[in-house]
């Protein structure tokens, strides 16, 4: 019998395809009860980073907080999964904004595109010719060449996945700053990269694009062959995610760069 007893907290219980996901669905459903995603007030989302992005994502501005339960790898955007007392922890769970990246691709085909990205925007050479870009912020030329695998501009949110295989820097979850780092840079070899405020325009182009195509990515979403790329934060849009008091993103963080 469902246990969900506090009437004002209505939960949507989804999972992702891992079969411990799937499981852990049915127990948390049978014992606490689920209703469809538009009546709930909280989602719960069972899997890993990757679902949790998908439901970030999905749930974009329909201000509905995602409460999410690690049943996947990584489970940094996760809390920890428990099958006692969920209503409680999701009544004290700390709610946090999360604005997304909004990237705009025009390809080789002169065709534009808009897609969001909560963690990073990133190019990447498509073939075995090294990319060659130019970096443009809020109008000035920053960068007339740089030769590369690739680049992305990661989030706070996003600062500690991809841009931290990437040797980027962790920021803060507050911080109103975003980190552009470089993805095996070969010219100019010794830069690692900025960090640039929240607020900033960023422009690449691509360069000989017939010989060195590049493909961007935000998030999950794959454009070929693009020849530019602009990259801003839009603060009109959000997602809300919620983490257990003591487990909040800043902690996380802040733990993140303490690892070995």
């Amino acid at each position: 019998m469902a246990e969900q007893t506090n009437r004002q907290t209505r939960i949507a219980v989804l999972a992702g395809p891992t079969p411990d996901a799937q499981e852990a669905q049915v127990r948390l459903a049978e014992r606490y009860g689920t209703v469809e995603p538009e009546a709930a007030t909280v989602i719960v989302a069972l899997g890993g980073d990757g679902f949790m992005l998908q439901m970030l994502h999905r749930f974009m501005n329909a201000g509905k907080p995602i409460y999410g339960m690690n049943r996947g790898t990584v489970g940094f955007l996760m809390n920890d999964y428990s099958e006692e007392d969920l209503i409680e922890r999701v009544d004290a769970a700390l709610v946090t904004a999360l604005h997304p990246l909004v990237m705009q691709t025009r390809d080789d085909a002169g065709r534009a595109a808009q897609s969001f990205a909560i963690n990073e925007v990133a190019l990447f050479r498509q073939s075995y010719q090294a990319a060659k870009l130019r970096i443009t912020i809020d109008g000035a030329v920053r960068l007339e060449e740089l030769i590369c695998d690739g680049i992305l501009v990661a989030t706070p949110a996003g600062s500690t996945a991809y841009n931290l295989s990437a040797h980027g820097p962790i920021l803060p979850l507050s911080a109103p700053m975003l980190a552009l780092t470089p993805i095996s840079a070969f010219r100019p070899r010794r830069w690692r990269g900025a960090i640039i405020p929240d607020r900033a325009v960023v422009k690449i182009e691509v360069l000989e694009t017939e010989k060195r195509p590049v493909n961007a990515v935000a998030d999950h979403t794959e454009v070929k062959s693009v020849v530019e790329v602009v990259v801003r934060q839009d603060r009109r849009a959000r997602s809300l995610i919620m983490f257990d008091p003591g487990h909040s993103f800043d902690e996380r963080i802040l733990a993140e760069q303490f690892r070995y």
